[in-house]
């Protein structure tokens, strides 16, 4: 397999470290914490790097049924951390997470995770 390939797997498997642990955290106590910030921050810099990875290491195009699960994951993950970080702004740290940011939080995780499945099936199934 591709160096680079190879490269984009571990750093992803980093990534749903990360977020499993900031998310998990925020979701059992419904507030932010500086733990919360620093593992979903961590996360979000893992997949921007895995995703780059992958792209430039894989032979196929980009643009695959994989590759836009991938890249709408990302995505829902980009605005999660974005609307996280703009609470932590203006409420400060141990902020109680409203009920909308804390079910979408739940939703975007789970959605990444089945992105991050659905790849880990692709690579074992060749």
């Amino acid at each position: 397999m591709n160096p680079i390939l190879i490269a984009g797997a571990v750093i992803v498997t980093f990534a749903l470290i990360s977020y499993s642990i900031g998310i998990f955290t925020e979701q059992l106590k419904h507030k932010l914490s500086r733990n919360v910030m620093i593992f979903i921050t961590l996360g979000i810099i893992f997949d921007i790097t895995a995703t780059i990875c992958m792209i430039i290491g894989s032979p196929n195009s980009p643009f695959t049924l994989h590759g836009f699960l991938g890249y709408s994951a990302l995505a829902v993950m980009m605005l999660d951390v974005y609307m996280i970080w703009n609470l932590w702004r203006k409420k400060g740290a141990q902020a109680n997470v409203p009920a909308f940011l804390h079910l979408y939080s739940r939703y975007a995780y789970l959605w990444w995770v089945v992105a991050y499945v659905t790849g880990s099936l692709l690579v074992a199934m060749k």
